[in-house]
């Protein structure tokens, strides 16, 4: 047997205290949580700067790829859910068992090439504590220099805003093209704070602090930025028109305009939103530390192991479909806010004033309250991607490391690295937004190196449906056909991807 195969069977045999699944709707609900912890790392980055950018680029006209990108990888996360509850496997060991090449003892394919995805990654994350730092630097600016910047900045982004309302955008246009402001280091000392914060936190920190700081992070945004779409109906120079948002389901392709790539955006965006292929690898992960896999017991092929799993696989897919509908939700007003105001004012949130440019969507509703309102907003949702994040890369990273041989194979000597990485992940991806501070483009390189994995994702999930089914748990034929859809999808979002890098 494979040294990893050695290791993970470990896992699903460490505790054989067996739990029975939960039948009330209600008592189910209370079982939920990994769902809910992605959802955390997935609203930050995706929704809140990816998807709003997208919409600021395009318009209203990838309003369908946006909800296929939410919706269609969901049944490829479930699948990757189900291989762990009946085999007590993590991700990256389950994926060390798919066809391919490999280096003995050291990994196959899927492994190496996800280490590619996690550099990419760790470098969205600098982008995402970069943003946290601006949030915190025009609501808490440090420096006098930091107070004059923030006046002059926001000076320009509202002026480009007052004048699309007087209809002369083209004038704001010319003012914050030809401005040549300084920025402080406001942003940067913050942080660099907030990283060791979470340095600290994370390192002391256990499953049920990560579960609950994300979900009341992620809802309290997620409320307001929902209550900000629905009275912005109200406002007739940027209220969603009935025609507009249903042009956006269309399939079509908007042009490229003023020098943007909408494509390239939608793109790298399709492949961070809803679950991306970070989030597709993590959420085992997150369910083993629920305790899905240890409640079910090991496989012993019997009926009450069966129905065990069974019920607990159904508790898996309602945290999973649950979690959707919340992130899927918070994205489609991510988007329709970046159409509706954004594309339309002609603001793209970009560099180190990609958070005084998301604040501008509050503006119509929420007037002079608009900054703090969404500064509120931003630091709620960027953060709970950071901290969810790094709390993710730890354990994904460390497990890696088991597989590839370069820690010993036991889960004691795995926990302890798993405490090592949570404090040192967060400061690694402050060091990159010092070197680097242009949070948007950092975290649409993830999300291409995401779109390349997604197909290879896809047809993992394929394998372990056909290859690593149990018996008497095999799926109907309708969720074979969406699997198969969605492994489609990925598949197209993957080549496209590469195509559209290889062509600009």
């Amino acid at each position: 047997m494979k040294e990893t195969q050695h290791v993970t069977d470990q896992v699903a045999v460490r505790d054989e205290s067996t739990v029975d699944p939960p039948t009330q709707i209600f008592s189910i609900l209370r079982c939920v949580g990994p769902g809910l912890i992605v959802a955390g790392s997935i609203v930050g980055s995706g929704e809140l700067i990816a998807t709003t950018k997208t919409g600021a680029e395009a318009g209203f006209s990838l309003l369908w790829l946006i909800l296929l990108g939410c919706v269609v990888k969901v049944f490829a996360q479930i699948e990757f859910g189900r291989y762990a509850i009946i085999s007590g496997k993590t991700t990256l060991c389950a994926l060390d068992e798919v066809p391919g090449p490999r280096i003995k003892n050291r990994g196959n394919w899927l492994v190496w090439y996800w280490v590619v995805m996690w550099l990419a990654s760790i470098s969205q994350l600098g982008g995402i504590v970069g943003g946290v730092g601006q949030s915190l630097a025009i609501s808490v600016p440090i420096s006098a220099a930091g107070r004059a910047y923030n006046d002059q900045a926001d000076k320009q982004t509202l002026d480009k805003f007052e004048h699309f309302l007087s209809g002369d955008a083209d004038v704001a246009a010319e003012q914050v093209i030809t401005s040549n402001l300084q920025s402080p280091h406001d942003a940067t000392v913050w942080a660099i704070v907030i990283a060791i914060i979470t340095s600290v936190i994370l390192y002391f920190g256990r499953y049920g602090l990560i579960q609950t700081l994300s979900t009341v992070l992620v809802a309290s945004f997620t409320l307001l930025t929902v209550a900000n779409l629905f009275l912005l109906q109200g406002q007739p120079d940027f209220q969603v028109q009935a025609s507009e948002f249903l042009s956006g389901l269309k399939f079509g392709l908007p042009e490229s305009i003023g020098g943007t790539q909408p494509i390239g955006t939608a793109l790298a965006t399709f492949g961070i939103i809803g679950v991306g292929a970070a989030e597709l690898i993590v959420y085992p992960y997150w369910c083993l530390e629920k305790g899905y896999a240890r409640f079910a017991g090991k496989n012993d092929g019997s009926p009450e192991w069966q129905a065990r799993a069974a019920g607990w696989m159904k508790v898996m897919h309602v945290d999973a479909w649950g979690a959707m509908l919340i992130y899927t939700f918070a994205t489609v007003a991510f988007y329709l806010l970046g159409a509706a105001i954004l594309h339309r004012v002609g603001l793209n949130p970009e560099k180190d004033t990609m958070v005084r440019t998301l604040a501008v969507m509050f503006v119509p509703v929420f007037s002079s309250w608009a900054s703090t309102v969404f500064l509120f907003g931003a630091f709620a949702v960027l953060y709970s991607t950071f901290f969810v994040a790094n709390a993710s890369h730890a354990r994904t990273f460390s497990d890696a490391m088991r597989v590839v041989g370069l820690i010993d194979d036991d889960e004691e000597t795995r926990e302890i690295w798993i405490r090592r990485l949570s404090g040192l992940f967060p400061i690694l991806c402050v060091v990159i937004y010092v070197f680097y501070q242009e949070p948007a483009k950092l975290v649409l390189l993830s999300g291409v190196a995401q779109g390349v994995m997604l197909p290879m994702l896809g047809g993992a999930a394929l394998y372990f449906r056909y290859r690593r089914s149990a018996d008497g748990l095999v799926p109907g034929k309708l969720w074979d056909f969406m699997l198969w859809l969605s492994a489609a999808a990925m598949l197209v979002t993957g080549a496209w991807t590469v195509i559209d890098k290889i062509n600009s």
